[in-house]
């Protein structure tokens, strides 16, 4: 019995994430040459977001904008724009951890990193490889937190 709430606590929680990601526009900024990019605008797109794909020959001045520093830096932007506030996604963050953060942003918490491109990651598979790595909450006051652990042994 135990095992069967639970088991419907997470389908509703799934669902609510899946039909919220569907009212959502992320605005994803990538150089033109990157398809590991496009795999990964692919699978926001196939998870229920609505994007808008920005191609740059340089991303720089996107992630000063959205205050991604050098270590949580990867190779695309995608920012969500709420009646509140503003998001930032940077790299290979899963869906799941988008709609995750959306439903209720952590207070001082200006998006998510996934720092570099780990194999496993959305965009970046390759075969059955998956590497370990972290989702980083990013903070306003530069700081970061773990804000989940993907593929741990």
């Amino acid at each position: 019995m135990v095992k069967t709430l639970l088991l419907l606590s997470s389908l509703l929680v799934l669902t609510a994430n899946a039909a919220a990601a569907d009212d959502i526009e992320m605005t994803v900024y990538k150089t033109p040459s990157c398809g590991c990019c496009q795999k990964w605008v692919d699978h926001i797109d196939a998870n229920g977001f609505s994007t808008k794909t920005v191609s740059l020959n340089n991303l720089n001045k996107i992630k000063t904008k959205y205050n991604v520093q050098g270590q949580y830096q990867s190779c695309h932007t995608g920012v969500v724009v709420t009646k509140q506030s503003q998001f930032v996604f940077e790299g290979h963050v899963s869906s799941e951890y988008v709609a995750d953060f959306l439903a209720n942003p952590p207070e001082g918490a200006i998006g998510l990193s996934v720092p570099g491109m780990p194999i496993g990651s959305p965009g970046m598979e390759v075969g059955d490889r998956r590497d370990y790595y972290q989702v980083l909450q990013l903070n306003e006051d530069g700081s970061s937190s773990v804000f989940a652990h993907v593929n741990q042994k």
